[in-house]
């Protein structure tokens, strides 16, 4: 039963076990814990694992006979292990108990979202009729981001004894959290050491094996009634066992708290050294939880998106995982916005185009975070441009994939676990994640106002990445137009034409239009910039004033294509083969990868008209009806509702939703046009996590794109609140599901701005500052204000 602050699981279910470790992940932004069990190991069940934000490390795997390279997240060593077992008076010892041992009688998970803790309860009975009741409460301090605590109490029921614990500090771990991955290299941390101070700290040190970051963990265990600790030590691991006395009525209570430090932190300091000294000074659990839920209040106070509900609850679930993966905290590092969080391994925790989705909620809320993100791109720069020199190209040729340097790490060959071929990767020609930035860049400087950011950082990247753009446009003095050849859009499905000899299609409308668009606004930031930043730009870029001519004529000349009087998803996606869905629905009925389906048939998607996920339809996600009209005015094609409700039908019927990102845009799409399925796909990206709908990928690592998407579904969907040059834009759409929301944002410098939506009024409240009002922006082009320390209701007419 889930209630509205907490996430529960009732039993245990070695099934689902993996989906439960990772929708329990604990974390502050810097790391994070899975939430396994403190008993398990790393088996086919259980996968205990610490992440470290922008810890990355790179090995070579032998695949299919070639030697290939990948850079992954690297799993960090298990601090919160504890084995334990009774020793009763009238009895032998009994067995080290876990979960899946044959006396647990009772499994209990709840996840309090409040607090930021999660607890396990475990009741276990043997046949000698003793029972033994075991609490687990572990948190990952969100004030503090190098401090971990866990809180075990155990309480016997029907006997007297002893109760033997191991607390172990286990390093000896690889990286094995993805079945498909690991016939591959996974043995990332080397060079280990392992020791226990004379004050009872435990200690362990290791190393990357390429990337050479060197990672100091410290364990401070202490055990109530006190007693003796024999230590034992291995290269890997530190264990400190206690015998404990246990009696009916008197609990026995472990507490592990954990301090965890890198070379990657800032000012250097020696790992080791400064993880010991600081767990020695942490204050005890209570102290320290009472200052953890605190930092979690405040988290709370501006990251909430309220409404009511089944959505309530989830949409808190989602925001749960967004800030843990992207706090406060995440602004000091050099971390970009991992596509599975800090929860998993899948993806090898790569930076993808998921700030998409994740960089409009955080902008609005916690816009020293979005900007940290965005210098994560800024500081990678230097590394686009390198890639863009090497393909003939010039600006910045961001990566599909992105880790520790910025090069491109999208792998050259994928598994297919239906087929068990390796076959070639060509994602990485996927090169509208350049366009993503440059939109997340133009959206947080109209949420800030930020001109030190957009001025500087901010202005390098936008015309970095137009460069590109308008250099790898080509004209076609056929069309009269400029394209934009051998791409991957965001389908990924269609990587190549039919039987062609080299990978890419031409022409794919969210490229082309969204590349044209970053142009447009590069054109307009430099517009305003000051005379001496204007050369500065000029000359890093190598160009001339009269160059942006050429900038300018290609953001209005760029190729569309279009079929059937619909938008094509690139040129000749009209000529494909239609696809026989029923067909394919009866034989496998789950095709959402229905590329692995066709390929294990020696098919290819390459021959249909079948996407994977939003594409063409993307644009709706961006751009609203009269910025995406404009848009295609300013290339010189008319789009109006008519055709845009026709294009969004034909590729409705099209997409098999391969990826969570796709039921959130089609639902999205469908809300701002007041489609009647709007809500179904809606409610498919509420729960693609939470009930694993792409079977099994969930206990690999959360989607973090989705959920944070299903929040700015709501504040920038539903009620159409969007940051604009001339004030805060509010366009609500209906959505009976969704009839109110309350959430607190920022906007220009105010703080704290809260929002209330109810059908048919808008209610904001500004607080006091020496700002002036807030400018609002309501539909029908009507102009409002709101003074600070101001609240005001507005009537809306909804159609």
């Amino acid at each position: 039963m889930n209630t509205g602050w907490r996430w529960e699981y009732q039993h245990y279910d070695p099934k689902t076990e993996r989906l439960v470790e990772s929708l329990c992940t604990l974390g502050n932004g810097r790391f994070a814990t899975r939430g396994a069990a403190p008993e398990s190991t790393a088996d086919a069940v259980h996968y205990p694992a610490t992440y470290l934000a922008g810890c990355y490390n790179r090995l070579a795997s032998t695949v299919a006979g070639r030697t290939v390279s990948n850079e992954d997240m690297v799993r960090l060593p298990d601090w919160a292990a504890l084995r334990y077992r009774c020793l009763p008076d009238d009895a032998p010892p009994g067995d080290w108990l876990t979960p899946d041992h044959p006396s647990l009688r009772h499994c209990h998970v709840s996840l309090d979202l409040r607090a930021g803790t999660l607890t396990r309860r475990f009741l276990f009975h043997d046949a000698g009729g003793r029972r033994l009741g075991v609490t687990h409460t572990r948190f990952v301090h969100m004030g503090d981001p190098h401090l971990a605590a866990q809180r075990t109490v155990f309480r016997a029921y029907g006997w007297n004894g002893r109760i033997e614990v191991a607390a172990v500090l286990d390093g000896d771990v690889t990286n094995a959290g993805v079945e498909r991955y690991r016939a591959l290299a996974g043995r990332h941390v080397v060079e280990h050491r392992a020791g226990v101070e004379a004050e009872g700290t435990a200690w362990v040190a290791c190393t990357t094996s390429a990337s050479r970051a060197r990672v100091g963990l410290a364990v401070r265990t202490s055990a109530r009634p006190l007693t003796t600790v024999d230590t034992a030590c291995t290269a890997c691991t530190a264990t400190q066992t206690s015998v404990l006395p246990i009696r009916r009525g008197r609990p026995v209570v472990v507490v592990k708290t954990a301090a965890l430090f890198s070379s990657l932190d800032r000012p250097r300091a020696d790992p080791v050294r400064r993880s010991i000294e600081y767990v020695g000074h942490a204050p005890d659990f209570p102290t320290l939880l009472a200052s953890h839920r605190a930092s979690w209040d405040r988290i709370w106070s501006e990251g909430e998106v309220r409404t009511a509900g089944e959505p309530g609850r989830i949409l808190r679930l989602h925001a749960f995982h967004v800030l843990q993966t992207l706090s406060p905290h995440t602004a000091d590092l050099d971390a970009g916005v991992p596509a599975r969080g800090l929860h998993g391994e899948a993806y090898r925790g790569h930076v993808f185009w998921d700030e998409l989705f994740v960089l409009p909620y955080l902008a609005l809320h916690f816009p020293e975070t979005a900007r940290g993100l965005l210098m994560y791109r800024h500081r990678r720069l230097p590394a686009a441009r390198e890639a863009a020199r090497r393909s003939g190209a010039k600006g910045a040729m961001f990566p599909w994939q992105s880790g520790s340097s910025g090069a491109e790490e999208t792998q050259r060959l994928h598994l297919n676990p239906r087929s068990g071929r390796w076959l070639p990767d060509h994602s990485h020609l996927q090169r509208h994640v350049g366009s993503a930035i440059a939109w997340n860049v133009w959206q947080y400087g109209l949420a800030t106002g930020d001109t030190g950011f957009m001025y500087g950082a901010g202005a390098e990247l936008l015309l970095q990445i137009a460069h590109f753009w308008a250099g790898t446009a080509t004209w076609d003095a056929g069309l009269d137009r400029y394209r934009i050849r051998g791409v991957v859009g965001p389908d990924e499905y269609h990587d190549a034409y039919p039987d062609a000899a080299v990978p890419g299609i031409d022409d794919n409308a969210y490229t082309n239009v969204t590349a044209a668009w970053a142009i447009a606004r590069a054109l307009d930031l430099y517009g305003g910039l000051p005379a001496t930043r204007r050369a500065e730009l000029l000359g890093q870029l190598g160009l001339a004033a009269d160059d942006l001519t050429t900038w300018e004529d290609v953001s209005r000349r760029m190729y569309v294509p279009f079929h059937r009087d619909v938008i094509s998803q690139f040129h000749g996606y009209g000529d494909l083969a239609e696809l026989d869905w029923d067909k394919y629905r009866a034989r496998y009925h789950d095709i959402r990868r229905l590329d692995r389906i066709l390929e294990a048939e020696g098919d290819t998607p390459n021959r249909y008209q079948a996407s994977k996920q939003a594409d063409t339809l993307m644009l709706g996600f961006l751009f609203r009806p009269a910025e995406l009209a404009g848009l295609f005015t300013r290339l010189d094609y008319a789009l109006d509702d008519a055709l845009w409700q026709r294009t969004v039908a034909y590729y409705l019927r099209r997409t098999c939703h391969g990826s969570t990102l796709s039921s959130l845009v089609h639902g999205w799409v469908l809300a701002r046009q007041k489609g009647p399925d709007a809500w179904r796909y809606c409610r498919e990206a509420l729960l693609g996590d939470i009930t694993d709908l792409q079977g099994g990928t969930t206990g690999e690592g959360i989607h973090l794109g989705a959920m944070a998407g299903t929040l700015d579904l709501v504040e920038r969907g539903v009620v159409g609140l969007d940051p604009g040059l001339d004030g805060l834009h509010v366009d609500p759409v209906p959505l009976s599901e969704i009839p109110g929301s309350a959430f607190s944002v920022s906007y220009l410098g105010h703080r704290g701005i809260r929002i209330r939506f109810r059908p048919g009024r808008f209610g904001v409240r500004v607080p006091p500052s020496l700002l002036g009002p807030l400018p609002l922006v309501l539909p029908g082009d009507r102009r409002e204000q709101v003074a600070a320390g101001q609240e005001r209701w507005f009537r809306l007419t909804l159609g």
